[in-house]
């Protein structure tokens, strides 16, 4: 009788979904997966008839039977970054309409802990990992997770080899000098940056490259990526200091804006800023922010995709999908605004 499970087992089976729902087997299977393959009708349908049911899911069956978990592992080096919250939510977003789950662990920059999460992972029989290397990671690490038969894409941070998804850091880092350099400014620094990877290297790399080709000497002023390092930092800075400053992140941003203030000063006015990211709140933060916009939702879907196409043949080569920057102009860069010739000084190489 339908609506009623198997009185032997006093639990539903997916036999009995199918039959509530009117559907075969292999259809309530999938459905029950979540699968794009079928009608969101078909699918909803199913899904209340299980809800009715009480059905639970038996994972360990179904991977006993495919051979396949349907989950994934993900590692965030920096879950409070909101830019890593909008990348986890593209990942999630893409794995889930493929029929998958995720598992999220974050790692803090501790490659102790990213090693322990990675160990986990693999004891849950994940499908794959999707991480964002926490600084000091070595690329051997990709041969190991090869050994354990785990296909792997790293995202935003990654190695000169292995599949990728990420921004082309170098090309937005210049793209932000350039415009300050068009503004009038020749006393501009490179703020933040201090950790040693991939990204930072990316972007160091095109904001001095930018500034060399002008016959400028580029200026690293290093601190963590942290709002209130780099408020304390930017208030420390004399009226004498650089006349714009190109942010490794919009956060750093942020924290320069606010240093700014505490120190009197108006940026976009006195000192010209531009972040990189375009995370949600760059554009309504005051002044808005002049920052480099990488999609960060768009990379975690190239990322997953590619995951999920290593997954269906780990011996094909490893893919690479760099994404382009877009230079997002706002108030904070001073665009607006003409700069005093006596501020026009400069660092000459």
């Amino acid at each position: 009788m339908a609506g009623i499970p198997n009185p032997a087992t006093k639990r539903a089976r997916i036999a009995d979904v199918a039959l509530e729902a009117g559907v075969a087997r292999s259809t309530a299977a999938l459905a029950l997966r979540d699968s794009p393959r079928l009608r969101v009708e078909t699918r909803l349908a199913v899904q209340q008839a299980a809800e009715r049911l009480g059905y639970v899911y038996n994972r360990s069956a179904a991977r006993l039977r495919s051979g396949r978990s349907y989950v994934i592992g993900m590692l965030v080096c920096e879950i409070t970054n909101p830019f890593y919250a909008e990348l986890t939510a593209g990942v999630q977003a893409a794995l889930e309409s493929a029929g998958y789950a995720v598992l999220l662990a974050n790692t803090a920059e501790s490659p102790v802990r990213q090693r322990r999460m990675l160990e986990r992972f693999r004891e849950q029989s994940v499908d794959g990992i999707i991480m964002m290397p926490a600084t000091g990671t070595p690329a051997s690490l990709l041969d190991e997770l090869d050994e354990w038969g785990l296909p792997c894409v790293t995202v935003v941070r990654g190695f000169r080899r292995g599949a990728h998804a990420g921004p082309d850091n170098a090309t937005g880092t210049r793209l932000a000098t350039e415009h300050l350099l068009r503004l009038g400014h020749r006393d501009i620094a490179f703020l933040g940056g201090a950790a040693r990877n991939s990204v930072s290297s990316g972007r160091w790399e095109g904001y001095a490259r930018a500034m060399t080709a002008s016959g400028l000497m580029p200026l690293h002023l290093p601190c963590r990526t942290d709002m209130g390092e780099a408020s304390d930092f930017v208030a420390t800075l004399t009226s004498a200091g650089p006349t714009a400053l190109v942010c490794f992140n919009d956060s750093v941003a942020f924290g320069a804006s606010l240093g700014l203030l505490r120190a009197g000063r108006q940026p976009g006015r006195d000192v010209a800023l531009t972040g990189f990211d375009d995370i949600r709140e760059a554009s309504s933060w005051f002044p808005p922010l002049t920052t480099v916009r990488v999609a960060a939702v768009d990379i975690g879907i190239a990322g997953a995709r590619i995951l999920l196409d290593r997954i269906q043949d780990p011996s094909a080569p490893a893919r690479r999908e760099t994404l382009a920057p877009t230079l997002m102009v706002r108030a904070s860069c001073g665009a607006g605004l003409r700069l005093p010739a006596a501020r026009r000084k400069a660092r000459t190489t």
